[in-house]
């Protein structure tokens, strides 16, 4: 895990593709898109199972290391209301535990997903004016806070002696802070190394400050 200061507060980037905040006791994760393969099987399309499950097994190990009294999902939380199998859904709210609010701020895939009610969800529109943060799934700036979104699913291509890699990355600017897609099975959009942005890239076990050197520069797709 990596430790940067943004806007005067010490956040912890986690290896597995989460945010802490220690001072607020809270974890945050964006686009987990449970249930993306299951919606994707259901329209006949033959991606493999266990994505979710993986997904489901990183959140239940980042809530049992770090007990948060607040988990906030920054957006597209489920990914279609084919979605919302009930095993999945199940074992999805079988994670709670008492002393921890789970929040989800309202993204494009959670409009017509739905909210599953099993899930207790607190449900409010972006932005969610949190100390000096807006918490927001689309990544627009805010007047007089700094944004913490996701919806982009940043990536960066890394070179280094022939060998190329592309990762999941933390990616934050002047005005806005990036959140790498949380679910298993997402695409990613690959961010080009630019004055004052910030990259850290999710690699296996720890979290990496990208040097502009090593960073391949791509314009996104």
């Amino acid at each position: 895990m990596t430790e940067v200061l943004i806007a005067g507060e010490s956040l912890v980037l986690l290896p597995e593709r989460a945010l802490w905040w220690p001072a607020r006791a809270t974890l945050m994760v964006a686009d987990a898109h449970i249930g993306k393969g299951t919606a994707f099987r259901a329209l006949g399309v033959p991606v493999p199972a266990g994505s979710s499950d993986d997904t489901l097994a990183r959140l239940a190990g980042l809530l049992e290391r770090h007990a948060p009294r607040r988990l906030i999902f920054l957006g597209d939380l489920i990914h279609a209301r084919s979605a919302r199998e009930p095993g999945l859904m199940q074992r999805f709210a079988a994670l709670r535990r008492d002393g921890c609010e789970w929040m989800l701020v309202r993204g494009n895939h959670d409009a017509h997903a739905g909210v599953p009610p099993e899930l207790a969800l607190t449900v409010v529109d972006e932005p969610w004016a949190d100390g000096p943060f807006a918490l927001c799934h689309h990544p627009a700036p805010q007047p007089g806070r700094y944004v913490l979104a996701g919806h982009v699913h940043p990536a960066v291509r890394i070179e280094a002696g022939g060998d190329r890699l592309r990762l999941p990355c933390f990616a934050f600017g002047e005005a806005v802070g990036l959140l790498p897609a949380f679910g298993q099975f997402t695409g990613h959009a690959d961010q080009t190394p630019a004055p004052g942005l910030r990259l850290y890239a999710c690699a296996g076990e720890r979290v990496l400050a990208v040097p502009h050197s090593s960073a391949r520069r791509r314009s996104r797709a």
